[in-house]
């Protein structure tokens, strides 16, 4: 695909046609016998519910974005009933699935549909609003930017973004807001690049680092994912299988935590009394597996990929401990549609 004009082809990996990531590996991660119920938690532009309706599965899949479910209703159709499209949050994936599932699989982040609409707002590649929110529903990017305190907006750029810049960044938006908003995508881009600089042998943008913060906060993903494997812990019956592909340290350091914690075994630190054992939820994780770099070169958003998995075990679920992630303190704002 072809940058139009006005098009930053380094923010976010450059303008490219979805591919599914890790297709293969998902796919044999999963295990799939003919007429198993796998979970689809992060529909998308449907890659992964095609190649399991393909494998035989029965999918349950869910997306955040209307848009995404409005533009699966062809895949639907045409799996003749074996697919079911629902508009929710994958935190909610045990009581969307109602009953209990062979396998789960997750892709975190944003998709490469979301990043080539412009007026969606979740990058410069061109001009659009400042909006980036998955749901249509709650505070904006532009919110966030032009109202939160230049402190909170550093902590954002600088846990969720991992940007070095984080506090020059924050100190210009709030300085330069307060005599015109930023509104538009390529408005924040061309502030955050005059203001730090640009080498020519840069690989990004240097606005791609807050983007990425301010999208993950506006949209509480790291928090989504973690309510969201515990909801897989509850949905997956004894044997079932949880696949996870992640892009980001952040995100994968969240499934690790979760999938070694749930492994169960000993506690604590030998110098201290033995800890109780934990229940073991799930079997030991598979090795991780990464990207070949015959995928990498065929679809840049591989590069960084990452898949994790595990088979559940016959324990009952166990209570939700959000401690054992470790998530950053953010600031509070009222996010998104009530939950039910």
């Amino acid at each position: 695909m072809m940058a139009g004009p006005g098009a930053r082809e380094d923010a976010g990996g450059g303008p490219a046609r979805h591919i599914p990531v890790l297709l293969d590996e998902v796919l044999n991660a999963l295990r799939i016998k003919p007429g198993a119920v796998i979970v689809d938690g992060t529909f998308g532009a449907g890659g992964y519910s095609a190649a399991l309706l393909e494998a035989g599965a029965n999918v349950i899949a869910i997306d955040r974005d209307p848009d995404a479910i409005k533009a699966g209703r062809e895949l639907s159709t045409a799996s003749g009933g074996k697919l079911r499209l629902v508009e929710g949050r994958f935190s909610d994936l045990d009581r969307i699935a109602a009953e209990a599932v062979d396998g789960v699989v997750l892709d975190i982040g944003v998709s490469s549909m979301q990043l080539d609409q412009a007026e969606r707002g979740f990058s410069f590649r061109r001009d659009g609003p400042l909006d980036m929110r998955m749901e249509k529903a709650g505070p904006s990017a532009a919110e966030i930017v032009n109202t939160l305190k230049a402190a909170d907006l550093a902590r954002i750029f600088g846990i969720l973004g991992e940007e070095r810049h984080a506090g020059r960044i924050a100190r210009m938006i709030e300085k330069r807001r307060a005599h015109r908003p930023f509104m538009r995508t390529l408005d924040l881009a061309d502030a955050i690049e005059a203001l730090v600089g640009r080498h020519p042998r840069d690989k990004i943008h240097p606005a791609t680092r807050a983007f990425q913060g301010l999208r993950i906060f506006v949209n509480d993903e790291l928090g989504e994912l973690a309510k969201a494997l515990f909801a897989a812990e509850r949905a997956l019956r004894p044997g079932g299988r949880l696949a996870v592909v992640t892009f980001h340290s952040l995100e994968d350091r969240i499934v690790k935590r979760f999938l070694s914690d749930r492994a169960g075994g000993g506690g604590g630190s030998r110098h201290l009394p033995e800890a109780a054992p934990k229940p073991e939820l799930f079997e030991k994780p598979d090795r991780m597996v990464a990207a070949s770099d015959h995928e990498a070169a065929r679809n840049p958003r591989a590069r960084s990929a990452k898949l994790r998995a595990a088979t559940r075990t016959a324990t009952p679920p166990g209570a939700e401990d959000h401690s054992i992630f470790g998530l950053p303190s953010l600031p509070a704002v009222a996010r998104g549609q009530e939950r039910n």
